[in-house]
């Protein structure tokens, strides 16, 4: 396990977390036809006491109707229907606030295209026992992605490296959507005004936990990309992504600038 930041760690060292509570797994779809009885089972199967929350962007392929089927099977299933295509971080907020509201103890984020292993989940919960957010990371000792051209795999590294200098974080996996956490780590990150999509929003709630001074650890996963289905990332998603990662970069060090010229003079000196 990789702590990513000593400092955090020490800070944590002696704290006492609580219980984790009852765990929804939250799983995004549009035109998941092909994997979501696949992906829902292992789940379940993976960790029988967890729910599930299938949140359906209305997908023309029939994703909804056949999450409602494994529903109408599993008092764990839930389905969350939504009016049409808004992107990841969109779902992933009506997910949270769903869970929130009916009172789940940790919330994960888990792709519906298998490249995320459900068989991994009880690792990240068992993380989840001393940490606020845990990240199942590809690029800590341990962690490794299957079948992924090179250029994939620059783009993911390049994507990580360049947040982690811009914001100065303490992660080597900050893109990475297979996520665990504490509901009161959720409600502290302020989620009403998270508008980022794709890769950036995993990096804008990273960025706001570590800033939070939320206890932050990475787990190694294995990355399987999908067999079956169309991947949505897009060029669009990466643009969005260097934009805001650079803005908010050049905000903070303007913020630091900003406040080192407010520190008053040292005694002896006149400013």
């Amino acid at each position: 396990m990789n702590d990513g930041d000593g400092t955090l760690a020490a800070q944590d060292r002696g704290r006492q977390f609580g219980p984790l509570g009852t765990a929804l797994v939250i799983i995004p779809t549009y035109n998941e036809a092909e994997n979501i009885k696949s992906i829902v089972g292992r789940v379940r199967e993976a960790v029988p006491d967890a729910h599930v929350l299938v949140a359906d962007d209305n997908s023309p392929d029939g994703t909804g109707k056949l999450a409602d089927e494994l529903a109408a099977q599993d008092d764990h299933v839930q389905v969350l229907h939504r009016k049409g295509k808004e992107g990841l971080g969109a779902a992933y907020l009506a997910g949270f606030r769903w869970g929130l509201e009916h009172g789940y103890g940790v919330l994960i984020e888990m792709d519906a295209d298998g490249s995320h292993q459900p068989e991994e989940l009880p690792r990240l919960l068992t993380a989840l026992k001393g940490a606020d957010l845990v990240l199942g990371s590809r690029w800590v000792p341990g962690g490794r992605v299957v079948n992924w051209p090179k250029s994939r795999e620059f783009i993911s590294r390049g994507g990580s490296l360049y947040s982690r200098l811009a914001l100065d974080l303490p992660l080597r996996d900050i893109t990475g959507g297979y996520r665990a956490f504490r509901r009161e780590t959720l409600e502290g990150l302020g989620l009403d005004d998270v508008a980022s999509q794709g890769y950036c929003f995993q990096v804008d709630l990273a960025r706001r936990a570590v800033k939070a001074g939320y206890h932050v650890v990475e787990v190694p996963i294995t990355f399987v990309e999908r067999e079956l289905g169309d991947s949505k990332m897009s060029r669009d998603i990466l643009v969005e992504a260097l934009w805001r990662v650079t803005t908010w970069g050049a905000r903070e060090r303007a913020g630091k600038l900003l406040n080192r010229g407010k520190q008053p003079a040292p005694k002896g000196r006149r400013p």
